[in-house]
């Protein structure tokens, strides 16, 4: 058995140096640093073309909603108290 055949039956690919690696995925952590910076408007361009440059928009889009929601439900919530309260 070569061991071509060996890596293959291991599970194992052989890196050649011409295949390209899987980018990383972003953390909760670093997602959450992008949309609150982005949301404050303090994003410095070179981390928002390092977030999108090797990540997927996807992650950040869907924290960005969340976020978007959450914000304005805790608007709601503040008016609704303000106002019972007057």
């Amino acid at each position: 058995m070569t061991d071509a055949d060996n890596n293959h039956n291991n599970g194992n690919r052989s890196n050649t140096g011409n295949e390209e690696r899987p980018a990383n995925r972003p953390g909760v952590l670093r997602i959450m640093q992008s949309i609150l910076a982005g949301a404050f408007g303090v994003q410095s361009d070179r981390r928002r073309r390092e977030d999108f440059a090797h990540h997927s928009p996807l992650p950040f889009i869907v924290a960005g909603l969340l976020f978007t929601a959450g914000f304005i439900a805790v608007l709601v919530v503040v008016v609704k108290l303000v106002l019972a309260n007057q």
